[in-house]
Parts: structure tokens; C-alpha cells; sequence
């Protein structure tokens, strides 16, 4: 097992931060002037390039929770190269170059597109800059990786989905909308989700989500509807929280009121909030401070030339890349009963943030205050 998981604890920005490609205090020549490859001391550039901003994690936590990681293992030298691309491809591609350009000693990436960003991962190789593939399994000659173990995330869903249908799991059918086709970690959600699953309900209707948007859920389950009925769909798998929302309007917008359990990922904290309301019956928790301490300690270790080995827990192959040295996390099931438990004892929300007015009476009743 990598040794960073016991010493790191879970650290929360209060506020997102301005998408900008900008070193903080960091100069454009590197310690050793080289651009890229392996610095001599802690004064290390690591660029950071995230997918986009519709999803809150990104912004609240992986990127403060990076940076604060950098600083550790850089004894307050190493500073942080960030952009988001905001879902467009060709625009991280572009950022990636910018990257190059600005000499980065190492890159943390985290791909709109696994296939599409290939290209731009050999060019910052040949450019001698380190790539470790963050959160989602990019193509290409990458040097690391770090995710949540998202094949047992969809296990996780589809149990919780069972447990919260119990023997009635084929008394109806259940819909299936599944993340976008462009991340891999959708097609292992999936994956993880149906061994679960298979020969224990019956899937009326299965979708693969554009883009992972909410508002392109809420059609998907508005065709769900039309197409079986509203009183015959008994439970929703959904990938992630943000869809999930999209997921319960289109359910409310059909008339439903008693909601069929539904599930999500991430803890978000409008997910977390539909949780305790008895909305949205189950998302995935993910520890992301453990997620992003093996990003940046590879990070460092790679750009001084140093090995990973003491690091990793997991070795992973890609469409491209056979044996790549990884970190992968687990992710725990939050449902009402575990609210505090996790999110809250965690640091990651208050109750206050949790708890608004409206859902004063539902905290105090799950023992939330």
C-alpha cells in the first residue's frame, strides 16, 4: 500500500478559485533553466490542467488540495501551473502547448477526452515534462496515475441500489444513465455498476450521458418516462450527483412525488442536501485529499528524477500504455445514515452549509445539527 494515505488530512478551500494559466509567484525560468524534466531542488513548476467547472469538485477541492500538496513536498518552493479547459478538448490540447511553453517541470492531467488528448501527452514527453494522468485514464505515453478504484464505485451504486429496492428489485424496472462516452472512468462506473446488478432487476432503459450534463439526464430520463411508464420505473441508477439532480426534476416534472431511490457520485453538496431531504437516496463519497496527495508527491518525485515506487498501490494499463504505476482510492457509499460520519467530520461541509432552513426539520431528524 502507498505510504501517503494515513499521513494526510482531508484540507477544504472555502471558495473556488478564478480559472486563470498562471503560476503563483513561480518565474518563467525553471531552477535549473531547462524546459521541463527533472529539477534540482524543490523549486519545481507542476502544471495542472482539470476538465471543467460545471462539476464543483474541481474547483473546491482538487485544485487547493493540489496546491496545498505541492507547497508540502516542495518545503513551500513548488508552485502550481493551473488552467481548466472547461469540457473542450481541442482547448486542453491548446493548454497543454501553453504548458510546454511555459516550461513546466511536470504535468498533472486530468482529460475532457482519454483518446483526444494522446497527442498533446507525446508532445509534453518529447518535450521531456513527466505526465501523470489525474482522476481519469488518459492515452498516451503517461508516467502515473491516480483515480478512486471507479470500477468498485459502480459497484458500490448498484449495492446501494439493491439494498434500497430489497425484494422488490423486479417488480419494475430500474433506468440506467451512465456518464459520457469520452471518460473512461464512465464505461468502469458502468462496468462495476451491471456485475452488480445483472440478473437482479430489470433494466428498462439505458443511457450513455453527453457530456455529463444535468439538463442532457433530465431528457434522457424524460424519454425513460414516456417510453415505460412512470409507474413502472421503481429505481434510477445515475452516475453522478450532478445528473442525478437533472434526473429527480424530470421526475418531479412527471407528476412523481413518492421519488424511487436514485443514486449519485462525488458528495456534492446540492447531492448531499437532496440526500438528507430523502430526494436522492445515495452518492459516492470520494476522500479526495488522498487522490491529490499522490498526484502531487508523484508529481515531485518525477520531476526530480526520483522514483515512485514507495508510492503506488496499483499497476494499470490503457488503450496505449501497458504497466503504468497508479494510486487508487476507494469511495464510500453516503446515505442518510452516514452524513456526518463523512462529509461533516471530514471538514469537507458544516451542517450550516448543509442544514438551510429548509431542511432544518429533515437534519434534526437523521440526528444532523
Amino acid at each position: 500500500m502507498n505510504t501517503y494515505l494515513g499521513r494526510v488530512a482531508l484540507a477544504v478551500a472555502a471558495s473556488a478559485i478564478t480559472v486563470s494559466l498562471t503560476a503563483c509567484g513561480s518565474t518563467d525560468e525553471d531552477a535549473d533553466g531547462r524546459p521541463g524534466g527533472s529539477a534540482v531542488d524543490d523549486a519545481i513548476k507542476v502544471g495542472l490542467l482539470l476538465p471543467e467547472d460545471q462539476t464543483a469538485r474541481y474547483e473546491k477541492f482538487d485544485k487547493p488540495l493540489i496546491e496545498k500538496e505541492v507547497a508540502k513536498f516542495t518545503r513551500g518552493k513548488g508552485k502550481v501551473v493551473y488552467a481548466n479547459a472547461k469540457q473542450d478538448a481541442a482547448a486542453q490540447n491548446a493548454q497543454v502547448e501553453a504548458m510546454i511553453a511555459h516550461k513546466v517541470h511536470v504535468l498533472i492531467v486530468d482529460a475532457v477526452d482519454a483518446k483526444a488528448i494522446a497527442g498533446s501527452v507525446k508532445k509534453a514527453k518529447d518535450a521531456g515534462i513527466p505526465v501523470i494522468a489525474y482522476d481519469r485514464l488518459a492515452e498516451g505515453p503517461i508516467d502515473a496515475y491516480t483515480s478512486f478504484d471507479n470500477e468498485d464505485v459502480g459497484k458500490v451504486q448498484g449495492k446501494a441500489l439493491l439494498d434500497a429496492l430489497g425484494d422488490k428489485a423486479k417488480d419494475g424496472h430500474i433506468v440506467m444513465v451512465n456518464g459520457s462516452v469520452t471518460d473512461p472512468n464512465a464505461k468502469l462506473f458502468k462496468s462495476g455498476a451491471h456485475s452488480v446488478l445483472d440478473g437482479k432487476v430489470n433494466v428498462g432503459k439505458e443511457y450513455d450521458t453527453v457530456d455529463w450534463k444535468p439538463e442532457n439526464a433530465n431528457a434522457n430520463m424524460a424519454a425513460a418516462l414516456s417510453a415505460l411508464g412512470k409507474g413502472k420505473i421503481i429505481g434510477v441508477y445515475s452516475a453522478n450527483d450532478g445528473m442525478a439532480g437533472g434526473i429527480i426534476t424530470a421526475l418531479k416534472a412527471a407528476g412523481i412525488s413518492n421519488l424511487p431511490p436514485v443514486t449519485g457520485q462525488d458528495a456534492e453538496l446540492a447531492g448531499v442536501q437532496r440526500i438528507v431531504a430523502g430526494e436522492q437516496y445515495m452518492t459516492v463519497y470520494k476522500r479526495y485529499a488522498p487522490e491529490a496527495a499522490a498526484a502531487a508527491e508523484m508529481a515531485v518525485a518525477l520531476a526530480k528524477g526520483e522514483k515512485i515506487d514507495g508510492i503506488i498501490n496499483q499497476i494499470v494499463n490503457s488503450p496505449t500504455t501497458k504497466g503504468v504505476p497508479s494510486v487508487l482510492v476507494p469511495g464510500v457509499a453516503l446515505t442518510r445514515n452516514n452524513v456526518k460520519s463523512t462529509v461533516v467530520d471530514d471538514g469537507v461541509y458544516t451542517v450550516d452549509e448543509i442544514c438551510t432552513d429548509k431542511l432544518k426539520a429533515a437534519c434534526e431528524e437523521i440526528g444532523l445539527k
